[in-house]
């Protein structure tokens, strides 16, 4: 065994001699696995950066939920199933919905057996103020199972309670933003902040947490550094309840100022649904979407989603694209074992009369398919390792360039290294084989 490894070593290094002799031969050789090494470690980095994403906004937007949320048109049931005409389009505008409202999610919770959660969603913008500071946020209605719905924590402080939610108490839950400019350092459980004329007392921050700017709010997914929450009979009760008629905006419609401006006259901005089990989510959405037609005076004024189901099927397609661009990056890998075989070809029949004397002084076949051998595959190993520095790299650039998430994984490393020695050992048998055929008398003649 020590003699077949000192024979075969003293092959490895006349290869490798072979290689410093052609320097600019070799980089030459090698840039085709250098940039196939590259682009197979970046756009597995991207694949991963965009999978890693959507599960993110998977786990942000919740388990088994489903978001109603009032439609922009109404529908009735017979121009949704027939088709729109005069008559149907008359009937429609005798017909009245109050839109989304509080008993809506509270006739969901009750009926609907394989509902496990109901959470009522009511957003306005408003000033908050404190000590001379002013800041615009998002107040927000909403109950407890907000907070367990998108896997929200707090930091400090504790949820409603049953009393504040039922009464409806001047309460607030505020996030990190809020706490860092009104409270700075301080502990601001306990203390007051005036969201429009209303004093809402702090009982708790929510923690803190990373959010894409490719998160959709349609899909319920939004920062909550800058709202402040409070219970969503707060709202309704010492805020705003766009289902009364109010005296002010009689008088604005009477006046014309409400002209060519379409108000929305839902009570609620969304309703999110938890679901017991995942199979059961496209049954609850139809099941809701039959209750709540029945409770809108047969009008289609609201939209069902399943925000898991869509983000999934991004997913799907992301993962499609993904191997197509790792397919696009692998064929360039291919594109570099051609070049090495072409070069070493060319290489072989440069140095005829190398081989011819190295076979006359005793050298085997084996001897000369191991020296050809072993320059190929140090070219694509090589070619490799530099390929990886490449590839890291420009990863890092375009996560900073372009804003795109990039995650670099030891398999992909390992992948696309493996592949670049497999591809430098089998395109290179071709010529170092063909080399070892070689008639020694020949080759001397040359």
């Amino acid at each position: 065994m020590r003699v077949l490894i000192e024979r075969y070593l003293h092959d490895v290094i006349i290869g490798i001699e072979a290689i410093f002799a052609n320097k600019i031969k070799s980089i030459l050789t090698a840039l085709g696995i250098i940039f196939g090494v590259a682009a197979v470690i970046s756009m597995l980095a991207i694949g991963n950066g965009a999978e890693q994403e959507i599960l993110e906004q998977i786990k942000m937007v919740g388990v088994n939920n489903i978001i109603i949320s009032p439609s922009s048109t109404s529908v009735s049931a017979q121009e949704n199933s027939k088709g729109n005409n005069e008559e149907e389009s008359s009937a429609r505008a005798k017909k009245f919905s109050k839109g989304l409202t509080l008993l809506d999610a509270e006739a969901i919770a009750e009926v609907i057996p394989s509902v496990h959660k109901v959470c009522p969603v009511i957003s306005f913008n408003y000033s908050a103020i404190l000590n001379g500071k002013s800041k615009p946020v998002v107040l927000e209605g909403t109950n407890n199972n907000y907070f367990s719905l998108f896997n929200i924590s707090l930091q400090a402080g504790e949820q409603f309670n049953q009393r504040q939610e039922e009464k409806g108490y001047p309460v607030c839950i505020i996030g990190d933003n809020i706490k860092n400019i009104f409270f700075n350092q301080e502990d601001p459980v306990g203390k007051y902040i005036k969201c429009g004329e209303i004093w809402l007392q702090v009982i708790g921050v929510v923690e803190r947490r990373d959010f894409t700017a490719s998160a959709s709010d349609e899909m319920g997914i939004s920062s909550t550094d800058n709202k402040i929450f409070i219970p969503v009979k707060t709202m309704l009760l010492r805020f705003k309840n766009r289902s009364l008629v109010r005296a002010d905006e009689v008088e604005r419609q009477a006046s014309g100022g409400g002209a060519g401006q379409k108000e929305n006259l839902n009570q609620l901005d969304k309703i999110i649904v938890q679901v017991n089990e995942t199979e059961n989510l496209n049954t609850t959405s139809e099941i809701i979407s039959r209750l709540l037609l029945r409770r809108h005076n047969n009008l289609y004024d609201f939209e069902v989603t399943i925000p898991e189901l869509l983000l999934k099927q991004q997913q799907r397609t992301k993962n499609i694209f993904n191997i197509v661009l790792g397919v696009i990056a692998s064929i360039s890998l291919i594109v570099g074992g051609i070049g090495i075989m072409n070069i070493m070809l060319a290489s072989v029949m440069e140095r005829i009369r190398e081989i011819g004397t190295r076979q006359a002084i005793g050298a085997s076949r084996k001897d000369i398919i191991v020296q050809f051998l072993s320059e190929s595959t140090l070219i694509s190993v090589s070619g490799g390792i530099i390929g990886i520095i490449l590839g890291v790299a420009l990863s890092k650039i375009i996560t900073a360039m372009f804003d795109i998430k990039t995650i670099i994984s030891v398999f992909s490393i390992f992948i696309a290294f493996g592949v670049s020695v497999l591809v430098g050992i089998t395109f290179g048998y071709l010529p170092a084989k063909r080399a070892s055929e070689q008639d020694p008398v020949e080759s001397l003649r040359q």
